[in-house]
Parts: structure tokens; C-alpha cells; sequence
């Protein structure tokens, strides 16, 4: 197996970042196998979506109105609502896998890896690329 880490700037305020750049060079010059992608953060995750269509302001809404920032979550720490950034990766889960046929990921048409972070108190993300060959 071999895996790798990058760093991932994701700012201050909610967002979907597109990884799938980052992990299809990863994967490049590899044969088949499986691509597993991992965050090891309490409060992000991963979704595989279409991007730039509005579909990632879509999911930030629909977090919005699942996991509210109101001041209701008994985990108080950082900014107000933070304990709702905690639940995500319950929703969101912080891993994803996926085949890789001759060193391409085999995505889908419109699909997208995509790092979803809520919480603006952590702007800095780690993502862990680890590649099974077959």
C-alpha cells in the first residue's frame, strides 16, 4: 500500500473543496486497485458530489437546516454552534473508497471528491491518499 498526506486550506466559514485533482494525481502511473480517501479531523468529511452547479451551496444548506449553528449542542467549545460541526462526520463520513482502473479514479460523469468542513475555527485540513493496488 502506499499513501500519502496533503494539507488543505479551507478558510473560515463553511465549504466544499474539490480534492479530485489532488487525488487523481495521486492515483496517476498506478494500475488498478482502490483509491481510499481519509480525513483525520473530528469535525469534516468527505462526499462524492457534482461541484459547480450549485449542488455544494446545496449540501452546505441542507447542513444548515439538519445541523443548525443555533447555540443548542452541549459540546460548547469554539465558535458558537461548534458542537453541530462534531455531529457531521455522522452524516458526513470522514472517509470515502474508490476503484481506480489503470491509474484513472472511475468516477462518475459529474462526480466529485469533495471535502466538506463546517467548522471555521480549524482553516487547515490534513487528507490521507492511500492506494491498494490490485
Amino acid at each position: 500500500m502506499r499513501s500519502d498526506v496533503i494539507t488543505v486550506q479551507t478558510g473560515s466559514r463553511p465549504t466544499v473543496r474539490d480534492i479530485t485533482a489532488e487525488a487523481q494525481q495521486f492515483v496517476s502511473g498506478e494500475g488498478d486497485g482502490l483509491l481510499h480517501v481519509f480525513v483525520p479531523h473530528a469535525t469534516a468529511g468527505l462526499a462524492i458530489i457534482e461541484t459547480g452547479s450549485g449542488s455544494d451551496d446545496d449540501l452546505l444548506s441542507a447542513l444548515d437546516d439538519l445541523l443548525p449553528t443555533e447555540d443548542r449542542w452541549r459540546h460548547r467549545h469554539g465558535s458558537p454552534g461548534h458542537g453541530r460541526d462534531h455531529v457531521l462526520p455522522a452524516f458526513i463520513p470522514p472517509y470515502a473508497t474508490l476503484p481506480v482502473l489503470g491509474g484513472r479514479l472511475a468516477l462518475g460523469t459529474w462526480q466529485s471528491i469533495c471535502l466538506v468542513d463546517t467548522n471555521g475555527d480549524n482553516p487547515t485540513r490534513q487528507v490521507r491518499f492511500s492506494f491498494l493496488p490490485a
